[in-house]
């Protein structure tokens, strides 16, 4: 139960499951995110690290870049879960719009704060 209520508490957050989304359609780095989101990196970071810590995500360097992406669920309530929120989420036009930005952003062309 106690990873039910982990999960539940860290997609209760709307750009977190943004974040969560953009990373269903490829894999990101903080600055990808923030760019998308027009919010800061560093509270891009905040939201990462959460879902790092929660076991939603994982991270890999790739050079200067850390790349963020799903964790391959192995639980059955989890796959559930999460396929289930993906769907309800798959028609909203902020995400819509959100996945389409994350697949043609440049991570070399975004300006660096």
């Amino acid at each position: 139960m106690n990873k039910v209520e982990q999960i539940l508490k860290i997609l209760s957050d709307k750009n977190r499951l943004r974040i969560y989304k953009m990373l269903e359609a490829k894999r990101c780095c903080v600055c990808e995110i923030a760019y998308v989101l027009q919010i800061k990196q560093p509270s891009v970071s905040q939201h990462l690290k959460k879902m790092k810590d929660a076991g939603l995500i994982m991270s890999e360097q790739e050079g200067l870049w850390t790349n963020y992406y799903l964790t391959p669920t192995s639980q059955p309530y989890e796959k559930i879960l999460l396929s289930v929120l993906s769907e309800w989420l798959g028609s909203d036009e902020i995400i819509q719009k959100d996945i389409e930005q994350i697949k043609s952003v440049d991570r070399e062309m975004i300006p660096k704060e």
